[in-house]
């Protein structure tokens, strides 16, 4: 049990140090408060700004608008 709550632990460190620097690159749309998570805030700020490149195409909201853009 152990094992897997430093693993854990480790993985989320490793995401929250990526959102940080995702933040560095591509401020407006916040990644440094939402971690990725689809909060209000993270989908008006894509809605706004539209889809950079380090999105996933299989995250749901950034399918959605990539299907209306056509």
């Amino acid at each position: 049990m152990k094992v897997i709550s430093a693993a854990s632990i480790l993985a989320k460190t490793a995401r929250d140090a990526e959102m940080r620097r995702l933040h560095e690159r591509f401020p407006q749309y916040g990644f440094d408060e939402h971690k990725g998570y689809a909060t209000p805030r993270h989908l008006r700020a894509l809605r706004r700004y539209g889809v950079c490149e380090v999105y996933r195409r299989s995250f749901a909201p950034v399918r959605a608008l990539l299907e209306r853009a056509g």
